[in-house]
């Protein structure tokens, strides 16, 4: 018996009638070849039946087990990333771009090394309770796999050590049933992908789509080897002016730097992401979604999710302090802008890798249930109180954990949320 099934959302007609045409194909096949055949007895001939209709059935597809279009349908399956191992990047010409001056002393000592441990035990502690908090809020979470990050390694380019597999959102980005590999900006990160392979294998093999940008080679002409950065004054300028360390010697990327409202995406031109590798991806998802370019007032744009952060259809979170460049685009739109109120993490906090507004950088679990940082009291008002929203927040401490680099957006990627694919921007 021939038996078809339609897959999950994502699926295009195209892929649907090739597979359905491939499979009639085998069985008109199979089929002919048995009208032909003699055989000695009809108990030979029954088993010789059975055997051939055993090779030309397709097995029946399972439902693919990644679908996600934006940021807040109800999440059903996300992956959380590790702590475990993390190490400091070498202070490379990329990484001097994307982190402060004040934090220059830290990479320049502890570059190649382990983050400090007491530090990095505490939030291994504190992701495995954010982990506990989803498994009770009903959603399934996956781990990638440990790896040591302080191998060495050399390509003809370049040589380097690893960081971590702590942002899953930096590397993956999944557009509807389809996982996206980001190639990433940092020598440091090339080989991170390896953490998540067995992860992305096994849902390629239950049928979702698996694409993997060019890897550039990250060479010297990536970057802008005299990138002069200083003050925040610097950057100021350098950002106005378009001028990032990254060049557009090659594509790359971070797909954190990507975010999701259904048929539209919005990306930021950043430090790690050029206009060669939006240009990939606008022409790799056309025209099934559309690619929007936007920019911010911002020093040290990498990663758009504590700028500018959708939560809702029509709904965004913008970060005050850099403002965007094309917020009347929205308004026009009829979307809601929220500005969120400022951190309260104190000063003397270590953030190596970001800024306080990882306040805004949370995770929706639907429209009515936020995941916010337990001691970011004034947000977590906004979202209970504010009439725009009434909120249910969901708090959990990772304090420790955001001295890596990410808040709950940044540590997740949601593989499954229920919902469908529409427009919501017009």
């Amino acid at each position: 018996m021939l038996r078809v099934r339609c897959l999950r959302g994502g699926s295009r007609g195209a892929e649907a009638a090739h597979l359905i045409g491939a499979m009639l194909g085998r069985a008109v096949t199979g089929w002919v070849q048995r009208a032909f055949q003699s055989s000695s007895s009809a108990a030979a001939a029954q088993s010789h039946h059975a055997v051939e209709e055993e090779l030309v059935t397709e097995p029946i597809q399972q439902e693919c087990p990644v679908c996600s279009y934006n940021e807040w349908d109800p999440l059903e399956e996300v992956i959380v990333g590790r702590a475990e191992n993390a190490h400091v990047p070498p202070f490379t010409v990329e990484v001097k771009a994307n982190t402060y001056e004040k934090y220059w002393p830290f990479y320049q000592k502890y570059g190649g090394q382990s983050f400090p441990v007491d530090h990095l035990k505490k939030a291994v502690a504190e992701i495995e309770e954010m982990c506990n908090i989803l498994h009770h809020e009903g959603v399934s979470v996956r781990r990638p796999e440990p790896i040591d990050w302080s191998m060495q390694y050399k390509t003809p380019d370049f040589k380097s050590s690893g960081m971590y597999a702590a942002m899953p959102r930096d590397i993956l980005l999944v557009v509807g049933n389809e996982i996206i590999e980001a190639p990433m900006a940092w020598r440091a990160r090339f080989f991170e992908y390896r953490a998540y392979r067995p992860l992305i294998k096994e849902y390629f093999r239950k049928g979702a789509k698996w694409t993997t940008a060019p890897k550039p080679t990250m060479s010297d002409e990536l970057y802008d080897q005299d990138y002069p950065i200083r003050t925040v004054e610097d950057r100021h300028k350098l950002a106005a002016l378009g001028k990032f360390v990254t060049t557009e010697h090659e594509p790359c990327f971070d797909a954190a730097d990507f975010i999701r409202a259904g048929r539209d995406i919005f990306v930021q031109r950043s430090q790690v992401t050029n206009f060669m590798g939006i240009e990939w991806m606008r022409r790799h998802l056309a025209p099934d979604y559309k690619i929007h370019i936007i920019s911010f007032k911002d020093p040290n744009p990498m990663h758009i999710d504590a700028t500018f952060n959708i939560i809702g259809p029509g709904l965004v979170l913008s970060n005050p302090d850099r403002p965007c460049r094309q917020i009347d685009m929205f308004m026009k739109a009829g979307w809601t802008v929220v500005k969120p109120p400022t951190p309260l993490i104190a000063d003397d906090h270590p953030l190596w890798m970001s800024s306080k507004w990882l306040s805004m950088n949370v995770l929706m679990l639907d429209e009515k249930r936020v995941m916010v940082d337990a001691n970011e009291t004034t947000i977590q008002k906004m979202f209970e109180i504010h009439q725009i929203f009434c909120i249910k927040t969901i708090k959990v401490s990772i304090r420790h954990a955001n001295s890596l680099g990410g808040g709950f957006h940044c540590w997740t990627t949601d593989v499954r949320r229920r919902g469908t694919l529409q427009s919501y921007f017009h």
